[in-house]
């Protein structure tokens, strides 16, 4: 396929990103046109058409897959769509764009690997996280430069109130047949991490459900969850998660080395810096040439059109699946797990 191609998408799975970033960003990119939108309701297949301008909508997933005059399947579905829907497409003949988080667990994940390792002719990409995508270049660089010296540990926090009313209904994300083993935000920021410091090596985890009830639901995804992890280079990482911390900070990283610190705050994409003899951390200005936009889309339908793997990749996605079988492993047997043994 090459540049002047048209490329005819389907959309599975509308939800608020898909609305929010994903039909506005296709929209705009020349000689890329939306075709269908399947929804779990036609109604609701059907709003997001006329809001759109999408000419067809779908409640039924697997006829979009089988259309031969479809390029893309854009999947925009909760978890426990993604790997029968992702292998499927690909098996058909299709590129393949999925939303974050790849899959209910490892097993389904490294399905989803192998069929897109089979299919080496069709693109697949992961959605990325926008956390720390504007800044994260020059957080590495300076990590990479030694401006802190050696890492020695981090300290990560992702704490919010959003399931702090404990009235409230289960939300999806807490709902375990439609997330799997997914949670929080453990995913978005193992995928995070794993940029600025590598896989882990080994990690020991605890949590629970804090309000297990919702409405009549019973919650087995913890809404709170703590995590301490061993990276490459003997780095040691303190990791905290919840979704009942009422008036909590800015989900943040801050990372302690021989010779200074380093924070990033995720909510502002602000850098902090401060070295050994400073009085404290200072705002780092960052040179606009390091500055990153969201451009997914564009990345995504780049490389349908000429080719190369974009990220994140299958196999980016099967890092931070590995990191939540890990967590899993040890909140189930109390243990620190081994993640090379996954």
């Amino acid at each position: 396929m090459n540049k002047q191609s048209n490329i005819r998408i389907g959309i599975i799975g509308a939800g608020a990103i898909v609305k929010q970033r994903h039909l506005p960003g296709l929209q705009i990119i020349p000689g890329v046109e939306v075709v269908v939108v399947c929804n779990k309701h036609m109604e609701s297949a059907q709003k997001v058409a006329g809001a759109f301008g999408i000419q067809e909508a779908a409640a039924d997933w697997e006829d979009i897959i089988k259309r031969s005059d479809l390029d893309v399947i854009w999947i925009g579905t909760t978890p426990h769509l993604h790997a029968r829907i992702a292998i499927a497409a690909i098996e058909a003949g299709k590129h393949v764009f999925c939303q974050a988080r790849m899959a209910m667990n490892l097993t389904e994940a490294r399905q989803m690997v192998k069929a897109a390792r089979e299919h080496p002719q069709q693109i697949t990409m992961l959605c990325p996280p926008p956390n720390g995508m504007k800044n994260g270049c020059y957080f590495i660089k300076l990590l990479q430069n030694g401006t802190i010296g050696r890492v020695l540990h981090f300290h990560l926090n992702s704490l919010n109130a959003s399931w702090a009313d404990p009235a409230a209904p289960a939300h999806w994300r807490q709902r375990i047949e439609l997330s799997g083993n997914n949670m929080l935000s453990v995913g978005i920021y193992a995928e995070v991490l794993s940029r600025f410091f590598g896989q882990p090596l080994s990690l020991c985890a605890q949590g629970r459900v804090c309000v297990p009830d919702r409405q009549g639901y019973q919650v087995e995804i913890p809404d709170f969850l703590q995590v301490l992890g061993l990276w490459p280079q003997e780095i040691y990482g303190c990791m905290e998660w919840s979704g009942l911390a009422q008036f909590a900070p800015h989900d943040s990283l801050t990372i302690y080395g021989t010779e200074g610190t380093l924070v990033y705050d995720f909510a502002t994409d602000d850098i902090f810096a401060g070295r050994r003899g400073d009085m404290s951390v200072e705002s780092m200005p960052v040179p606009k040439e390091y500055a990153r936009i969201w451009t997914v889309e564009a990345d995504f339908i780049q490389a349908v059109r000429n080719g190369g793997q974009p990220e994140p990749s299958f196999i980016t996605g099967l890092g931070y699946m590995q990191f939540l079988e890990a967590v899993h492993q040890s909140l189930r047997e109390r243990c620190w797990a081994d993640l090379s043994s996954l």
